[in-house]
């Protein structure tokens, strides 16, 4: 089976490379703060080996950003298409309107007009894929979904379990996942889950009859797979781990927060 390599993390790598993030709009202050910086963030993952990259969308949302969040928006998608060779795909970000890791405070079923601006947004701005990603909610992350397939375009929808899987069990994630695929998805993904421990989601969501894929975090620091840990022998190991998510049956596989181009060098040496 073929593996195509999605890229890394944006916000995480953006704060490697001294960028100064915070919270509600936190990696989209790279659109009009550090363009040049972001667009070079795209072409370092393409030139590690993805094909497929996410533009800089998760926080250019309204409630992060307010009267501005289209034109944000569509400078990111911008960016990323300008940044990468013309034959690869560009992904539009669609999040949780409010933290991803407090599905908790998430206005469920009811953001659904939301994700519909958010959707047709991304759509109009020239993204060949939307991309829903961590979403621990299972309502919101259905109409995040069905507002994304509404378009026309590919949706791929990715759940987490937060960082280090404390937020829902194997069979919770698979349940909200066997719920979404009516709704037209064409592939289902697991994203910002520890590399270590991953692999129950993966092999929790690969029974459902849809394509899957991986996109971890690099766990704790300590671990050693990323962050300030960040090396050839670190993407490596990382690697490693990924090999497990094929085995399971992914068909797309990259890296998310604490990953950067080293670690898609790595998936791309192995699978591409």
């Amino acid at each position: 089976m073929a593996v195509r390599i999605l890229d890394g993390a944006i916000g995480t790598e953006l704060i490697s490379r001294g960028l100064e993030l915070e919270a509600p709009d936190w990696s989209a202050r790279a659109i009009t703060h550090a363009p040049d910086l972001l667009a070079q963030l795209h072409a370092d993952y393409a030139h590690a080996g993805a094909s497929l990259h996410t533009a800089n969308t998760f926080r250019t949302q309204p409630r992060a950003l307010g009267k501005g969040w289209v034109a944000a928006l569509q400078a990111a998608v911008r960016i990323a298409r300008d940044a990468v060779p013309p034959e690869h795909l560009v992904l539009g970000s669609m999040a949780p309107v409010e933290d991803c890791y407090r599905p908790d405070l998430s206005p469920g079923a009811a953001a659904r007009t939301e994700h519909r601006k958010i959707a047709s947004a991304l759509a109009n701005a020239g993204c060949q894929v939307l991309l829903c990603e961590t979403f621990a909610n299972g309502p919101e992350a259905i109409v995040a979904a069905e507002e994304a397939v509404a378009t026309g375009l590919p949706t791929w929808l990715s759940l987490t379990a937060g960082p280090f899987g404390d937020l829902l069990s194997p069979e919770e994630l698979a349940q909200i996942g066997k719920d979404a695929v009516s709704s037209g998805i064409e592939r289902l993904l697991v994203n910002c889950i520890a590399a270590t421990e991953i692999g129950e989601y993966v092999d929790a969501i690969a029974p459902l009859g849809v394509p899957i894929g991986v996109y971890a975090n690099a766990g704790r620091e300590d671990e050693g797979l990323g962050w300030a840990a960040t090396s050839p022998r670190a993407a490596e190991a990382y690697a490693v781990l990924a090999e497990r998510w094929k085995d399971a049956g992914a068909s797309v596989i990259g890296g998310c927060c604490g990953t950067g181009p080293l670690h898609i060098r790595a998936l791309a040496e192995r699978f591409g």
